[in-house]
């Protein structure tokens, strides 16, 4: 994925759907199952960086509580 684009929330959050519907369907064969398991991490991943930014910038901007 590093030679990618980075990817934005929704564009991983969408690709990790479609990891997640082809490993559950049970059609794919081992060796792409490892794949698409490792791909499912990477996008997870990317999707956890953004709301952990997400929620940075959230609590950055409210103000200081007494």
């Amino acid at each position: 994925m590093s030679d990618e684009k980075p990817l934005s929330y929704e564009e991983a959050r969408d690709q990790l759907v479609d990891v997640v519907r082809q490993l559950e369907s049970g059609s794919v064969p081992l060796s792409q199952s490892m794949e698409l398991w490792e791909r499912g991490e990477k996008l997870a991943t990317v999707c956890q960086q953004w709301l952990d930014g997400a929620k940075a910038k959230i609590e950055a901007a409210r103000p200081p509580s007494d």
